[in-house]
């Protein structure tokens, strides 16, 4: 089985979507101080969003757009860098992460240039 196999990325997106839910729950009940929690918050909505952009790509290849498989890459490598970026602020980690978020924001940005590129060739006969 391929390492990058669109099997792995599911996986991968899976867990992300979890980890997710769980650092929105833990801003809403486990955090007081408010600017903890909006990091939290947009964290979780961020890497929720990408994480189920990542199953949208596994679609968009099932449809005929095989370039799709390039953006489940910058997809969760945005989860890890901006929303993990935030998440370690959150939780006390150094101010200096935040140099790391845009760099996340545009692998997102990354990702769905590549589904929009792939898309080109959903329903081409």
């Amino acid at each position: 089985m391929a390492l990058w196999s669109r099997r792995n990325w599911l996986s991968l997106a899976a867990l992300g979507g979890l980890a997710s839910v769980g650092f929105g729950a833990f801003a809403a009940h486990g955090v007081a101080e408010p600017r903890a929690q909006e990091l939290l918050r947009t964290g979780a909505l961020y890497g929720f969003v990408h994480c189920l952009a990542t199953f949208a790509s596994a679609g968009v290849m099932q449809m005929g757009g095989a370039r799709a498989r390039f953006a489940p890459g910058f997809f969760l490598a945005g989860v890890l860098l901006f929303s993990g970026s935030l998440y370690g602020m959150a939780l006390g980690g150094p101010h200096l992460l935040g140099v790391v978020t845009p760099i996340g924001g545009l692998c997102f940005m990354v990702g769905w240039a590549v589904l929009a590129w792939a898309a080109r060739d959903v329903d081409r006969a």
